[in-house]
């Protein structure tokens, strides 16, 4: 009789301990693969972010500096060693070059060669502001010709530097005995079509007499240069 009844329970606590054994050990198991993904991860992300191969960034595209505007500056000659310039160009413009009437330089033909040309053209448009080339007193407002009303101008006297200045083809905004600092606004160009059709560039025409009183080119003492300007 003992030996029928322990021999079921020992067969019975041996198929439990399999079974346990086994349960155990697949747990075990499905651990140490969990944990290795989980060192296989981390070693990944740690290599992403701090290996040696460098990451691509995404970075903003700079856009290439705006290209500088060339346009024609004019530098005034200082003659009374003070350090600041004593001309100015009338309009800012370029000298007047070739048209149907001629050449605009200081001493071109005039009158088939009869006489030359004695100031210097510097173009500009009808309408605009014409400066004063020299500071000084107006000490004359005169028509440009005796039959013409309409083209008048302006007489200049800097005492202090011995210099005159005579800028034609204006209507002036100043009169005779005004005070008028370099640069200032004396007048408008007046368009020159009505007097010479055909093919006159409108320009203003300075005369400039120096200590002897004589007319020189204007040019010697306006420099004309190229700067770069940026902006719009």
């Amino acid at each position: 009789m003992l030996r029928a009844t322990t021999t079921p329970a020992a067969d019975k606590f041996q198929i439990w301990m399999t079974q346990t054994w086994l349960t155990l050990g697949a747990a075990v198991l499905a651990a140490g693969f969990l944990q290795a993904g989980a060192h296989a991860a981390a070693r990944a992300n740690f290599t992403s972010a701090h290996g040696t191969k460098p990451l691509a960034l995404a970075l903003e595209p700079v856009a290439p500096p705006a290209n500088g505007e060339k346009v024609l500056a004019w530098q005034g000659k200082d003659v009374d060693g003070d350090g600041a310039a004593d001309f100015v160009n009338p309009t800012g413009q370029a000298p007047r070059t070739h048209d149907a009437y001629g050449f605009g330089a200081f001493g071109a033909s005039r009158d088939g060669g009869a006489r030359q040309h004695e100031g210097v053209d510097f173009i500009a448009q009808a309408g605009q502001p014409v400066a004063a080339p020299i500071s000084g007193y107006v000490t004359k407002v005169g028509m440009a010709y005796a039959d013409d009303k309409h083209l008048k101008f302006v007489e200049i006297t800097n005492p202090a530097i011995s210099y005159v200045a005579r800028v034609f083809y204006i209507d002036p905004s100043v009169a005779e005995g005004d005070v008028v600092r370099l640069g200032q606004d004396i007048g408008a160009a007046h368009g020159l079509q009505a007097r010479y059709p055909g093919g006159m560039t409108d320009h203003v025409h300075l005369e400039l007499m120096g200590p002897d009183r004589q007319r020189m080119d204007a040019t010697a003492v306006l420099t004309e240069r190229y700067v770069t300007r940026f902006g719009a």
